[in-house]
């Protein structure tokens, strides 16, 4: 095993799990006041349930050997891990780092999942509910979709789907999820008519500065080893957000007027989320032509919420569902080989429109089956212990009705 790979993915883990706090106040800092720390507690939550769920039986159906669909119960428990990541199943011996380096760094992946969609819930989810439906959905959906595309036993994976760090399993997996649990329940009481700023926005800058800081562990720590194609991750990622930045203040410049602080927030993550799927395996200018068409076709996605009729609150399926798909359909085009030496040639480095066709498959499987699974938990959380608070409880904040605390005194 390799000291230097196993050194870097470690700190890699702990990069990717100080991004779910950064995701907390980046979307803490956008709810209003009375729903701080509901927003605080249900990301912060995830940290707790989804970490004992993945030692429980997350990573087994994830990289477990159940054959193309699901993993197996071989791991459950962490019992018989192997002690060298090369020797699961399907590596042959090519990772060069210890399995718990590896289950923790995969662990911090299926924390961050879940907690994505709280932005579209933002300001009405019983907490109760929104702890049964993450505990579900990330054995039931993230566990799948990851091993669809993170094992090499997975059928996406064995079929030709790139995904560098989470472009389908994470981002477009959450983001549909949000969309339908967001639909289900309902808009906020006031929505669209009255005015919901965020009360914080310092803090959605804070958020995102730490978010932006652990992105270089979330994709370069995915080359699961010290080299030169986690390097060029960590460049892509950087570049991607930068660009993804500027090309959303452009068009909002345009249509509405002004350069915001959250329209700067919001591009740099759509940057993120983009080059997420293409990380390590595109190279030159790619990351930059990625992030700018991220910010620019992200930002006229918030016409979606009016035309849908859907009260995503904080923008994941106009920022995290729009950028995923995004990101692994350019994938299809920007993947150049010669960059890394991994993965394959898209169509404008005459590979043709195999890996775009691939691409596609593993975004349309994951919408359905993210979809169909989503809403039937939303449905039966919501008639048995219940999904949303009720409407005393919405006007007067989660904080106090879920959780008898208070932001700010005074």
């Amino acid at each position: 095993m390799d000291t230097g790979a196993t050194a870097w993915v470690l700190v890699s883990a702990a990069l990717v799990l100080f991004m779910t706090p950064g995701l907390a106040f980046f979307y803490g800092g956008m709810v209003r006041s009375k729903n701080m720390l509901g927003m605080l507690m249900q990301n912060f939550f995830a940290m707790g349930l989804i970490s004992i769920l993945w030692a429980v039986i997350g990573f087994s159906l994830a990289f477990g050997d159940g054959g193309g669909f699901i993993g197996n119960f071989d791991f459950a428990f962490m019992k018989d891990l192997p002690a060298a990541a090369g020797d699961l199943p399907g590596y042959g011996g090519a990772l060069v780092i210890p399995t718990m380096a590896f289950f923790a760094f995969q662990m911090m992946f299926g924390v961050i999942t879940p907690a994505l969609i709280t932005g579209a819930t933002a300001d009405r989810l019983k907490f109760a509910g929104y702890a049964v439906f993450i505990g579900l959905w990330s054995v039931l959906v993230y566990s799948v979709v990851a091993h669809w595309v993170f094992s090499p036993t997975g059928w996406l994976f064995k079929r030709g789907a790139l995904d560098f760090a989470g472009g389908t399993a994470i981002h477009i997996n959450a983001g549909i999820a949000a969309l339908v649990v967001a639909k289900y329940i309902g808009p906020r009481k006031g929505w669209p008519h009255d005015a919901m700023p965020p009360h914080n926005l310092p803090l959605t800058m804070l958020g995102t500065g730490i978010l932006w800081f652990g992105w270089f562990g979330f994709n370069a720590g995915s080359a699961l080893g010290a080299d030169g194609i986690a390097a060029q991750a960590l460049v892509n990622t950087h570049l991607a957000a930068a660009a993804g930045m500027c090309g959303w203040l452009i068009i909002e410049k345009i249509r509405a007027g002004h350069a915001t602080t959250l329209g700067a927030a919001s591009g740099a993550v759509a940057g993120l989320v983009a080059i997420t799927p293409c990380a390590g395996f595109v190279g030159g200018m790619a990351g930059i032509a990625i992030g700018t068409l991220a910010g620019v076709v992200c930002y006229m996605a918030l016409q979606l919420k009016s035309i849908l009729k859907i009260d995503d609150s904080l923008d994941v399926i106009a920022v995290h569902l729009v950028g995923g798909l995004l990101g692994s359909i350019l994938l299809g085009f920007f993947a150049d080989k010669s960059a890394t030496g991994v993965g394959a040639d898209g169509l404008f480095f005459g590979g043709g429109a195999g890996l775009l066709g691939d691409q596609l498959v593993a975004a349309i499987a994951t919408v359905a089956y993210s979809g169909a699974i989503s809403y039937l938990l939303a449905l039966a959380i919501d008639k048995t212990i219940g999904l949303r608070v009720g409407v005393e409880d919405e006007m007067i904040g989660l904080d106090q009705s879920q959780h008898a605390e208070t932001a700010y005194q005074g």
